[in-house]
């Protein structure tokens, strides 16, 4: 039994927003109240970064078209005695995919946690 720490990349749409700074605090409003009311409070919620395919650059993972805005958004959260990776994996899927239904959730990284590492994101499953 493992202790993992999992980054899961949602895609979050919002509508009616005129600009890339309005709809990442639309999005990162709507992700923290859904978590919030499942009591997921443990999660972390930060913005995705998408990289140049000519320069290489990173840039934030927002954008806009006819008022309507796909914001890319890291979930990160600590699983604790899972058997395997994927057994990590699918826990932490299902866990915020209780407060987000409706929302794709990918796996971004998972590693194991070791023993005397702390980050400040807890949960017990």
């Amino acid at each position: 039994m493992g202790d993992y720490l999992v980054v899961l990349e949602a895609p979050i749409i919002v509508r009616d927003v005129e600009t890339s700074e309005d709809a990442i605090n639309v999005a990162v409003s709507k992700v923290t109240k859904a978590l919030n009311r499942e009591k997921l409070d443990f999660v972390r919620v930060e913005l995705g970064y998408s990289q140049c395919p000519v320069c290489g650059a990173h840039f934030e993972s927002a954008f806009v078209i006819g008022n309507v805005g796909l914001v890319g958004m890291y979930l990160t959260l600590k699983v604790y005695n899972a058997q395997t990776v994927e057994h990590a994996e699918r826990i932490a899927k299902a866990v915020v995919g209780k407060a987000l239904k409706k929302v794709p959730l990918k796996v971004y990284e998972i590693r194991e946690l070791e023993e005397d590492e702390e980050d400040g994101i807890e949960a017990e499953f």
